[in-house]
């Protein structure tokens, strides 16, 4: 248990460590009481900073979001698609670096409003500057990263967490999975393209997504 008693609690302090305590609980076992233990305080002293576990969610997102920006490039790739694409990889592969991050990030409200709209006028700018009208950039700007939560989401329920920092197989048995469906052979075969390479899988969606908006959004 870290002792904290003698720093100044507050909301940052215990996003922090509500991010750290995710690794070990996941998002279902962290709880307020939870992280109150861990900070060596009473579970109502975090109550003066958050009504309830989703406002604890969105100043966790929130700082999850803050650690995406110091890592954001200074210049952004001059053709939309690469730009696009490196974002969507960039927002994933900080996902995974907490257990249940997806879930954790997805669906909150952010607390730092420059924190979010930064970064996305940078984004957006970048796809009108490729062509797009303003109401086309944020349609695309919204079906890549809902595409990027959603995968992940999926790539983190699946296990092992890469959070975790586990090794070995994937989460699925594919060969005892392929023998229930044998008499379902499209679908038996479908597991080992679906649940055997998370990272092929998200850059074949991806360029997809990619293509699809190129076609029928600009």
């Amino acid at each position: 248990m870290v002792k904290v008693a003698t720093t100044r609690l507050d909301r940052a302090l215990v996003a922090r460590t509500a991010l750290r305590l995710l690794h070990e609980t996941g998002l279902q076992g962290l709880t307020l009481r939870a992280i109150a233990k861990e900070l060596d305080v009473k579970a109502p002293a975090l109550y003066w900073h958050f009504k309830d576990k989703q406002a604890l969610l969105d100043e966790m997102a929130t700082e999850m979001l803050r650690r995406m920006n110091a890592d954001l490039p200074t210049e952004l790739p001059a053709d939309w698609r690469d730009g696009l694409a490196t974002a969507m990889r960039g927002l994933r592969e900080h996902l995974l670096r907490y257990r249940d991050g997806a879930k954790v990030y997805s669906g909150t409200r952010f607390t730092d409003h420059a924190a979010y709209a930064g970064p996305m006028e940078r984004h957006l700018s970048m796809l009108t500057a490729g062509g797009f009208t303003p109401a086309g950039a944020a349609r695309a700007w919204f079906t890549a990263y809902s595409y990027t939560i959603g995968y992940v989401i999926e790539e983190q329920s699946m296990g092992p967490d890469p959070a975790s920092g586990e090794e070995g197989a994937e989460g699925y048995d594919l060969a005892a999975r392929a023998d229930r469906l044998a008499e379902h052979p499209l679908a038996a075969a479908a597991g080992f393209e679906l649940f055997s390479d998370h990272d092929a899988g998200f850059e074949a969606g991806l360029a997809a997504v990619v293509a699809g908006i190129g076609s029928l959004m600009k």
